[in-house]
């Protein structure tokens, strides 16, 4: 059975008045791309940042690997787990190298202090082949703002795995790219998924969510209002119907 890197019990986080997060459970395995998927105004940005501790919790527990970590909760300790989030923006440096943008801030150095540039180049290489990178078009060297949207992404995702991620939390990383740019992404995504890595995959697009992800979490107005593996649904066609009536109605109406 694969191991669960982090679970949340009943966690709710509010503002003001507002319940962004209310009482929320869900773990994420081993492995598994979880798609997390809700209207605006359901509670998955602010899910996100307590995933990736820039938020504590109000209430409930945070666990990881069955250690509950909740009272050290933190932006550094959601990295010490292995947990790294690419935002939608990717927080690149599109004037840099690839190799730049993965190693800014943890650059490997040598016994003197200087920065090995060889070893961040082979490194850099490793990883860009590990995600999928198969274009001889690209190196280490080359500067991100010459790559796609599909391509960039990856160079985000890349650097989570230098990071020794094993849960990289994905915020809408297929918004505005054509089919094949996402298609690229797919693929970054299930090169990792292979390597027993595991994706929490945001997305507004259900098809998109729904082609990549094994197991669906419903958010809606900060609950979760339904859990299901792909397995267990017919069609992408109906999450949404699903979530059109949770978000008109309060409650689904389909089985």
């Amino acid at each position: 059975m694969n191991e669960t890197i982090i679970e949340l019990k009943n966690v709710a986080k509010s503002f003001g008045s507002v319940n962004a997060v209310d009482r929320i459970s869900f773990g994420v395995r081993t492995g598994e791309v979880v798609g997390l998927i809700g209207d605006n105004g359901a509670g998955k940005s602010t899910l996100i940042k307590v995933l990736s501790g820039v938020h504590k919790p109000d209430s409930g527990q945070i666990l990881v690997r069955g250690v509950d970590v909740t009272a050290q909760w933190n932006a550094a300790k959601s990295r010490e787990s292995g947990i790294e989030t690419v935002y939608q923006d990717r927080a690149l440096a599109v004037q840099q190298s690839i190799t730049r943008n993965i190693f800014m801030g943890r650059e490997i150095r040598n016994r003197f202090g200087f920065i090995d540039t060889k070893k961040q180049y082979a490194e850099a290489n490793r990883l860009m082949r590990d995600i999928g990178f198969t274009s001889k078009v690209f190196d280490p060297h080359s500067v991100v703002a010459t790559l796609s949207g599909g391509e960039r992404q990856g160079v985000a995702i890349a650097r989570a795995l230098y990071y020794d991620a094993d849960l990289i939390v994905l915020d809408e990383p297929t918004t505005a790219l054509s089919l094949v740019e996402t298609q690229k992404v797919f693929g970054f995504i299930q090169n990792v998924r292979e390597r027993g890595r595991s994706i929490v995959f945001i997305g507004h697009n259900i098809y998109h969510v729904f082609d990549i992800a094994d197991r669906f979490v419903v958010l809606d107005r900060g609950q979760v209002v339904m859990q299901t593996t792909k397995a267990e649904i017919p069609s992408a066609e109906y999450l949404i119907e699903y979530m059109r009536k949770i978000a008109t109605t309060g409650h689904a109406g389909i089985v």
